[in-house]
């Protein structure tokens, strides 16, 4: 191997191999491993150094010792160096599976007839192939009893597994995902931290428009039960998100806060429900009050597509 492939082309391919394997494990955005990490390139070209340090020292050696011997030691080393390896075991594992006649015994099972002149032999099946029969023979009956007689679990149990599985690891995921919800999907939060958020957002954006206890100046009144667009976390959330009615109303902050801030500060907003503000403005929209559905109800509908041009929420306004 030494004599088919140069040295340093050896040194070449051990370093790019190590410098591969550094770049797959070391996660470093979009950069390369050895610029996100100048350490990394000065270990690798450590690695090289001693790489090549090693094979000098190894080709030094072996000139030295090529140098000491006779020209009889010198063909006996470099024939030992050079032999291939034959893999006698191999050949004979090979041999055996195939099954075949050696050529000097041919002769025994040449069949009498031919066909212009070309005669057949009488070869018994190759082991491998007969034992690979009898494992498919026994696999299928174990394969019957353990499906067929026993109902062992099939494909169709594993996959419902996997469904579960996956759901789980969906919701876990939807835990740290708080910006995939949309109005739809959104609940009231309940987290301190949540309703913190949403007061500060609030105080922020809309306190203008609605005043800080709620009760409305240029937008309307948040405190009663009065809603222009629809009242309940689902349309709350899609009236801040898609903003008010057509030419006129609250502007869409969707494009200033993510669908997680939103949430949170539709959260607060329905915290404003029932308080007194100071200077309350005349109520606005109807009433609205969220629709409660019955168990029967609930299951009838299944996961019916609710309309995107009424309330989320099924409610039931009152004039």
């Amino acid at each position: 191997m030494r004599n088919l492939i140069p040295s340093w082309v050896r040194v070449l391919v051990i370093f790019f191999l190590l410098f591969i394997g550094i770049e797959y494990f070391v996660e470093s955005g979009d950069r390369p491993a050895f610029m996100a990490e100048p350490m990394i390139m000065l270990f690798l070209l450590l690695v090289l150094f001693i790489l090549i340090a090693i094979e000098g020292i190894v080709a030094a050696l072996e000139r030295i010792l090529l140098n000491s011997l006779t020209e009889a030691q010198k063909e006996t080393y470099l024939a030992k160096k050079n032999k291939v390896p034959e893999f006698k075991w191999l050949k004979k594992t090979y041999k055996k599976l195939l099954g075949s006649k050696p050529i000097e015994e041919e002769a025994e099972i040449i069949l009498d007839h031919n066909y212009d002149g070309i005669k057949e032999l009488d070869n018994s099946l190759p082991p491998w192939w007969l034992y690979s029969f009898y494992i498919s023979i026994f696999f299928a009956f174990i394969y019957m009893v353990k499906y067929h007689v026993f109902n062992g679990e099939n494909q169709y149990d594993e996959l419902k597994v996997e469904y579960v599985e996956a759901d789980k690891a969906y919701q876990e995921y939807l835990k740290t995902a708080k910006d995939l919800v949309d109005y739809k999907t959104v609940v009231v939060l309940t987290e301190p931290g949540d309703l913190s958020a949403g007061k500060s957002i609030f105080t922020k954006n809309c306190v203008a428009c609605h005043k800080a206890d709620g009760g409305g100046g240029i937008g309307p009144n948040l405190t009663d039960k009065h809603w222009i667009l629809g009242g309940g976390i689902n349309n709350v959330f899609k009236t801040i998100s898609e903003g008010g009615r057509s030419g006129k109303g609250m502007e869409a902050w969707k494009k200033e806060l993510k669908p997680s801030e939103i949430a949170q500060v539709a959260t607060y907003v329905l915290t404003f429900e029932g308080t007194t503000p100071a200077e309350p403005k005349d109520p606005e929209g109807e009433i609205w009050i969220p629709k409660v559905m019955s168990k029967e109800v609930k299951e009838a509908e299944g996961n019916q597509q609710v309309n995107d041009s009424t309330n989320v929420e099924t409610e039931t306004p009152i004039n």
